[in-house]
């Protein structure tokens, strides 16, 4: 099968923390936080699972920490979202990443290839 991805995923684990998802009309926000548990990162976006179940087209805010002082703020969309025995794993795209916040990715690509 041909890869359709336009940037290569690398294993990053993590865990964030949602307190609000919305979309243009909508802002969902429970009483409690989601957490989640971040599988894979690319300069497209990022890869997580979690036990909840979130909306598909919604967006959240995350605080990306990739260690090294390479620390960013960025909007997510999440695209996918596949149900699994123990929740749901999600795929969701970065919202305007700017191209030094790529630049970070990169570095953080290499280290782990070193």
């Amino acid at each position: 099968m041909r890869e359709r991805r336009r940037a290569h995923r690398v294993p990053y684990k993590g865990v964030l923390t949602i307190d609000e998802v919305y979309n243009q009309e909508v802002s969902i926000k429970e009483q409690r936080e989601v957490n989640i548990e971040v599988t894979d990162i690319s300069k497209g976006g990022l890869g997580f699972n979690a036990i909840e179940s979130l909306p598909l087209s919604y967006y959240f805010n995350a605080k990306i920490d990739l260690g090294n002082g390479r620390m960013f703020y960025s909007v997510l969309k999440i695209i996918r979202k596949d149900e699994t025995s123990e929740g749901y794993n999600y795929g969701c795209e970065f919202t305007g990443l700017a191209d030094i916040l790529s630049l970070y990715i990169d570095e953080f690509e290499s280290e782990l290839s070193d």
